[in-house]
């Protein structure tokens, strides 16, 4: 699972993305199933450098600052934390030696200093530039520019052809390496995470649909230039939540923070019921109203649960399961609550642990 760069942590659309993965893990969990879970976050990047410039910051301090926000946050959403959340910083020589592999296979090559991959060298059965967006040049192109790429440079072999490792700049942190000073892209740190504490390929990557390209498409080829196998077997993607018309997004700056709901007194338990009340791969947008209905359905759910009885009862859980088991489905799930609810039935012991286990809401 893709985490996140630490600053202005934690929007709504980040909770979005880890409530569906989070979902994912419950279902699995719930199936049986011996789940590993790896988050990554990018602790040193171009947007976090840029940030702490402009805010005077020590680029490390702020990133603690945001992580630790961040797993606060999750905390308080109910999130189960992952086995092996791995900072990009404790990875540096992984990614150098990785970088170096590539170099060696003819899979990379130098623009000045820096690294960059070959993406026409690197094409394989295992990957091949466009596998895993789908995506047209145009497309790829224009998504390049707009999320990080540098597809304007001189000297690169191929305009989409990504960056591997930086190297060291003034004023840029930077680390002794294999392949000299610097520090690493962003694609092939989630590659090489996921190949040290998973192996590939692994189930599933996650990760919001504004990873789909470059990043998860240049995280697989690196991974099939690296180890000749595919980084994933599905790679899934969370939709877009929007707020005032536009992309939740930090540089627009349009932000609903988890944190700053939560200070103004909102339970929550509200919060994930109104982001579960959307299917995790729709693009839809943020209202105050979704979390006035939240609220009140929380309240309806608290009343009913208070008036239980002892029992088993798993006509519930059934169809908790069956409507996750849907592509997780998780508004037909709050859905089937609510009609067990309304039908009158008295709230079981099963029916309450089914709805912490499953929905993460503990009534």
């Amino acid at each position: 699972m893709c985490g996140i760069t630490p600053y202005d942590a934690t929007h709504l659309g980040h909770a979005n993305t880890y409530l569906a993965y989070d979902t994912l893990v419950r279902l699995w969990t719930d199936g049986g199933y011996d789940v590993r879970y790896v988050q990554n976050v990018t602790d040193v990047d171009d947007p976090l450098l840029e940030r702490a410039a402009a805010t005077a910051v020590d680029w490390r301090d702020l990133a603690a600052e945001q992580i630790e926000l961040f797993r606060g946050d999750m905390e308080s959403l109910r999130v189960i934390p992952p086995t092996d959340y791995v900072a990009v910083t404790d990875v540096i020589g992984d990614v150098s030696v990785a970088v170096d592999r590539l170099l060696e296979a003819g899979t990379a090559y130098r623009v000045d200093d820096d690294v960059y991959f070959d993406n026409a060298a690197a094409a394989s059965t295992a990957w091949t530039l466009g596998d895993e967006s789908g995506f047209d040049r145009a497309t790829m192109l224009a998504l390049s520019a707009e999320r990080g790429g540098d597809p304007g440079r001189e000297g690169k072999r191929d305009a989409l052809d990504p960056l591997l490792w930086m190297a060291e700049r003034d004023g840029d942190p930077s680390w002794p390496s294999v392949v000299g000073a610097g520090r690493p892209g962003w694609h092939i740190e989630c590659s090489v995470i996921a190949q040290r504490f998973l192996g590939t390929p692994i189930t599933v990557q996650g990760g919001g649909s504004d990873l789909i390209f470059p990043h998860h498409e240049f995280s697989a080829g690196h991974a099939a230039a690296l180890t000749g196998k595919p980084l994933a077997g599905l790679y899934s993607h969370a939709g877009m939540v929007a707020y005032e018309g536009e992309k939740m997004s930090k540089s627009l700056g349009n932000l609903v923070l988890v944190s700053r709901l939560v200070a103004d007194g909102v339970d929550p338990r509200a919060i994930r019921l109104a982001l579960l009340d959307r299917h995790y791969r729709a693009d839809w947008e943020w209202t105050r109203g979704q979390l006035t209905e939240a609220q009140c359905r929380l309240g309806t759910w608290e009343t009913w649960a208070a008036d239980g009885s002892e029992g088993a009862d798993a006509t519930l859980l059934d169809a908790l399961r069956s409507a996750l088991a849907n592509d997780l489905d998780t508004p037909a799930a709050l859905a089937a609550v609510d009609a067990h609810v309304a039908s009158g039935a008295p709230a079981t012991a099963t029916d309450i642990d089914a709805i912490d286990a499953l929905l993460g809401i503990r009534l």
